[in-house]
C-alpha cells in the first residue's frame, strides 16, 4: 500500500494489544492507527505509475532531441490566439470579477485513460474536498470537456495523472487546450501533458502567453529525477519524502522568456539535495492564467508537506481577497465511562485558565467483551453508571467544552478489530488487521454495513448521551477516521459536522459501485464541504503520543508545534490537533502555548458551524 494522502492517515489510532491492556482499565488508547503510508493505491500501482512516466517522459526526450527546431513553429508569436478565436466564433476573454466569499464555483477535470486511470478520480477527489471550502465543486473526467465550458466557473484545475504518448493516446480535448489559452479565468494544471497543450496550439503562443516551453521540460535532469525532499513556499520549508523507486520527479520547467516577455513567477521552489549538493528548481509556476505545478502533491503526505503549497494556492484562484488568519483547535480524545476523571478536571482547568476552548471526543458506551481488562470476563460500562464522570463532563462543558460524539463503542462486537474488541483500541465501523509486519491493514467496511446498521448504533449512542442529560452533540469523529461511505453519510443526517480525517472511496465521483480497496484518506488545514456533501473541520497536526507504535514514530509536543509551523503557509488555515486526557497536562501546556507563539489563536469547532 502507498500513502496517497498522509504519513499517518488516521491520526485517531491505535495500541499495540499487549500495550493496552496495561491501561488501567481505562480502554482509552487511541493511537494513530498504523495504517502508516497507506491510502488505498497498491504499492504496484504507484511503482508502476512511476516507471511509466519515467520511460514516456525519456521516450518524450527522444523524439524532441530528433525533431528539427522550427518544428511546430508556423505561426507568427501572438497572432495564432486570434486566429484560432476567429475561426471558432470565440473571443479573448476578460477577466472576470473574484467571486463572493464561499460562492466560487470550481471545475475539476481528470484523467481516466491508462492502465493507472482508476487514480484520477481518487486525486479529483482529493482536489474537489479542497474546492468544497471556496463554494461548489463540478467534476468531469477530461474527456468531457466541452467548448467554453471553463467560462462558466471562477476557476478549473486539471489534473494531468496519465502520461498520454504513443501508447496511450491523448484524451485531452483540443478546445480545453485552446479555451486555456484564450480564457482569463485562472487555470491550475498539476502534472502530466503541458507539452501536449504547447504542440496543440504552438509552442511559440504558448511562450507568447506564458514564458517558457514545455515541450523541452523533462521530470529527469542528467538521468535522474533526483532527491527532491523540500518544497519552498512563503518561507515555510515544507517536506517532501518519497520512497526510492516510487518517485516520478517534479517537472523542471523550461523558462524562455527575456525582457519584455511575459512574466513567469515561481510560487515554489523544488530543493534538490542529490550527490550532497543543493540544486532548485521550480515546483510551481505562474504566467496569465495558468498556475503549474510540476507533480500530483497527493501523494505520501504528512502534516508539514508540499501539499500546504497547494492549499495555499487554491486561495489565489478561488478567493485572492481572502485575509491572512491563523486558528487553532484542540480536542480531548477517547473518553469512556472508564476514563479518569481526576485528570481530566486538571486538563479542564489549565484550559480554563488559558481561556481556551476545546471538545470533548466522549464514547458513550465502553465495552470489554473478551474481558482484556477485567480478568477474562466480559464488560459492559456505560455513562449512565459513572454519574462522577458525567459530572466532569457537565463541569468541562459549563467551562469552555463543547460535547462530540466518538462512535457508539469505538470497537466492533467480540472481534479483533484489529486487537483485542476493546472500547478506543479497536475500528467501529470498519474492518481491519495487522499484517506480519506489524501495520495495521484495512479490509473493508463492517459485513452488516447499510445505512440502517450505521444509524442503529447512532441512535443507540445519542440516546445514551439523552440519558445522563448531556446535549446532543452537534459534532462526530468517526473511531479511528475509518467507515464506508455509506456510513458517513449517516453521520451527516444526525450531525452538523465531523472533525476528522476521511476515507473517499473509487466510485464516489463515477456513480459506481463503491469500491473499498481504492480510496483517499485526507486531511483538511481548513474546514470543506467534501465529495458526500458533508462539512468536515479540520485535524491536521495528529496528536501526542510519546511511544512508538506500528511503525509510526512517536509524536512529540514540539513535533505538534514544527507541524504548527509549516501551516502558516496557509493563509487562512488551522492547527488543530487532538490529545488524551491520561496523559499529564504538561505536554499539553507545551504544545498549546507554542502554537499560540506562533500567533494562532484557538478557537471553538462549534465556531466554524
Amino acid at each position: 500500500m502507498i500513502a496517497l494522502a498522509i504519513a499517518a492517515l488516521v491520526g485517531g489510532g491505535l495500541l499495540a494489544p499487549a500495550t493496552a491492556a496495561d491501561r488501567d482499565g481505562r480502554g482509552d488508547a487511541d493511537r494513530p492507527a498504523a495504517h502508516g503510508s497507506s491510502t488505498g493505491v497498491r504499492a504496484d500501482d504507484l511503482k508502476g505509475w512511476a516507471a511509466a512516466q519515467r520511460s514516456a517522459d525519456a521516450e518524450r526526450r527522444a523524439a524532441k532531441s530528433a525533431r528539427p527546431t522550427a518544428e511546430n513553429r508556423t505561426s507568427k508569436p501572438g497572432k495564432l490566439s486570434e486566429e484560432r478565436a476567429s475561426a471558432t466564433g470565440r473571443q479573448a476573454r476578460t477577466a472576470p470579477r473574484a467571486a463572493e466569499p464561499g460562492e466560487a464555483k470550481t471545475l475539476v477535470l481528470y484523467d481516466t485513460a491508462g492502465p493507472f486511470g482508476h487514480l484520477g478520480e481518487l486525486y479529483a477527489m482529493g482536489v474537489a474536498n479542497l474546492g468544497g471550502h471556496f463554494g461548489t465543486v463540478t467534476t468531469k473526467p477530461v474527456q468531457e470537456y466541452t467548448p467554453e465550458l471553463m467560462e462558466s466557473y471562477d476557476a478549473t484545475v486539471y489534473i494531468g495523472s496519465t502520461y498520454y504518448s504513443e501508447e496511450i493516446p491523448d484524451a485531452v480535448p483540443e478546445d480545453f487546450y485552446l479555451d486555456t489559452l484564450l480564457s482569463e479565468r485562472p487555470v491550475i494544471w498539476i502534472g502530466e501533458n503541458i507539452w501536449n497543450m504547447a504542440n496543440s496550439i504552438s509552442l511559440q503562443e504558448f511562450q507568447y502567453r506564458y514564458g517558457w516551453d514545455p515541450t523541452s521540460s523533462f521530470y529527469e535532469t542528467d538521468g535522474s529525477v533526483g532527491e527532491i525532499s523540500r518544497v519552498d513556499y512563503k518561507g515555510q520549508q515544507l517536506t517532501r519524502k518519497i520512497p526510492v523507486g516510487q518517485d516520478a520527479g517534479v517537472l523542471h520547467p523550461h523558462i524562455t522568456a527575456g525582457a519584455g516577455g511575459p512574466q513567469v513567477t515561481e510560487v515554489a521552489q523544488a530543493v534538490d539535495t542529490a550527490g550532497g549538493t543543493t540544486k532548485t528548481s521550480p515546483w510551481a509556476l505562474r504566467s496569465g492564467n495558468l498556475t503549474y505545478i510540476g507533480e500530483i502533491p497527493f501523494t505520501y503526505v504528512s502534516e508539514t508537506d508540499r501539499i500546504l503549497a497547494f492549499q495555499d494556492m487554491l486561495f489565489d484562484a478561488l478567493a485572492p481577497q481572502t485575509a491572512e488568519q491563523h486558528r487553532a483547535m484542540v480536542r480531548l480524545e477517547d473518553i469512556t465511562p472508564l476514563s479518569d476523571a481526576t485528570s481530566m478536571r486538571a486538563i479542564a482547568d489549565y484550559l480554563k485558565s488559558k481561556n481556551i476552548p476545546y471538545g470533548i471526543n466522549v464514547i458513550p458506551v465502553y465495552s470489554d467483551p473478551k474481558g482484556v481488562q477485567n480478568n477474562g470476563v466480559a464488560r459492559t460500562v456505560r455513562l449512565s453508571q459513572r454519574p462522577a464522570l458525567v459530572n466532569t463532563l457537565k463541569y468541562m462543558l459549563a467551562n469552555g467544552a463543547v460535547l462530540m460524539d466518538h462512535g457508539y463503542t469505538h470497537q466492533y462486537g467480540n472481534a479483533d478489530n484489529p486487537y483485542n474488541g476493546l472500547s478506543a483500541d479497536d475500528f467501529e465501523f470498519f474492518r481491519a488487521h495487522v499484517d506480519a509486519t506489524d501495520t495495521v491493514i484495512y479490509d473493508g467496511p463492517a459485513t452488516e454495513d447499510s445505512a440502517e446498521w450505521a444509524q442503529g448504533r447512532v441512535t443507540a449512542a445519542l440516546a445514551e448521551f439523552a440519558r445522563v442529560g448531556l446535549p446532543k452533540p452537534r459534532l462526530w469523529v468517526t473511531p479511528h477516521y475509518a467507515a464506508s461511505a455509506t456510513d458517513y453519510r449517516v453521520f451527516a443526517q444526525n450531525f452538523e459536522a465531523r472533525m476528522e480525517r476521511p476515507l473517499y472511496f473509487a466510485g464516489t465521483l463515477t456513480g459506481e459501485p463503491s469500491d473499498s480497496s481504492r480510496y483517499l484518506g485526507q486531511f483538511f488545514p481548513y474546514p470543506v464541504t467534501d465529495v458526500y456533501g458533508t462539512k468536515v473541520l479540520p485535524e491536521n497536526l495528529g496528536s501526542y503520543e510519546p511511544e512508538a507504535h506500528n511503525n509510526n514514530p512517536p509524536r512529540l509536543a514540539a513535533d505538534l508545534v514544527k507541524n504548527a509551523k509549516a501551516n502558516l503557509a496557509v493563509r487562512d488555515g488551522f492547527a488543530s490537533f487532538y490529545y488524551h486526557p491520561y496523559q499529564p497536562v504538561e505536554p499539553l501546556q507545551e504544545t498549546v502555548e507554542g502554537i499560540e507563539a506562533l500567533g494562532y489563536t484557538f478557537v471553538s469547532p462549534e465556531s466554524l458551524l
